[in-house]
């Protein structure tokens, strides 16, 4: 009896231990102390962020955005690469600090993650082969099969109005999907699309629709002990934004700004 009574006492000094240094944790506190953030992207996903084809370089519109918060931070930025579906699963294990990587804001993921201030706002375009004249709108895809990226919100949107979606992990092969008409339309971002078109301007494709709502793109983070590094980040956002680099990044990429409605 007085080995269960010493084991259950253990036990809960144990429990109370780990909740107190859950309820105690400090994401801010923890990056400063390593000296970096750990960013996490896709590295595929033109020009929000992808790799130079002469250099191989890590380059892109998130990329310099999260690059700019880790310096305005004080900190190294370390860029982690993996393919979409897994991005959130990582941020949500803590094996990223926060994601860069176009993600909009949604009701739903608000629920898992803190969500910093919009560093920019994107429109959701319907893109078929220019000879379809079957899909002129959103409605129009009852029935059909899109291309988008896992649990995007471009998946979500092709599934509320009633297609089959197929997951892909890059806009090239989105686009091929479609021209090889595996798929009959996709759903993107327009930046994204224009950027495709202006490096592939005979690729046989048109926007037939954009979205009612504009999208809101943030920077997600953990939950649990973000008080301080969504305050941090939020104040970096804004010192870009009041000094013109946010607008200077947005320009040099897609050659409009987007960091504004």
């Amino acid at each position: 009896m007085k080995k269960l009574i010493a084991l259950t006492a253990l036990i809960l000094a144990t429990v109370f231990v780990l909740s107190g240094c859950k309820k105690s944790e400090d994401q801010l506190a923890d990056i400063q102390k390593a000296g970096k953030i750990k960013i996490a992207l896709e590295g595929a996903w033109a020009p929000w962020n992808y790799h130079d084809l002469d250099t191989n370089k890590l380059v892109g519109f998130d990329t310099e955005v999260a690059q700019n918060v880790a310096d305005l931070l004080g900190v190294e930025a370390d860029f982690y690469e993996s393919d979409w579906d897994s991005l959130l699963a990582g941020l949500e294990s803590g094996r990223y600090d926060i994601i860069a990587n176009g993600v909009e804001y949604t009701e739903e993921r608000a629920k898992k993650y803190n969500f910093s201030k919009p560093y920019a706002y994107v429109k959701t375009v319907l893109v078929v082969k220019s000879d379809n004249t079957d899909i002129q709108s959103f409605e129009d895809l009852q029935g059909k099969k899109t291309a988008n990226s896992l649990n995007s919100t471009y998946m979500q949107i092709g599934e509320a109005y009633g297609s089959e979606v197929i997951g892909v992990d890059t806009i090239e092969e989105t686009i091929n999907m479609v021209l090889n008409n595996r798929v009959d339309a996709t759903i993107n971002a327009e930046e994204s699309v224009f950027d495709y078109l202006k490096q592939h301007p005979e690729t046989p494709i048109k926007v037939v629709a954009t979205y009612k709502e504009m999208g809101e793109v943030c920077l997600p983070i953990r939950k649990a002990g973000s008080e301080k590094l969504l305050a941090e980040i939020n104040k970096a956002l804004q010192t870009m934004r009041d000094s013109g680099k946010l607008s200077e990044i947005s320009m040099k990429y897609f050659g409009t700004d987007i960091t504004k409605k």
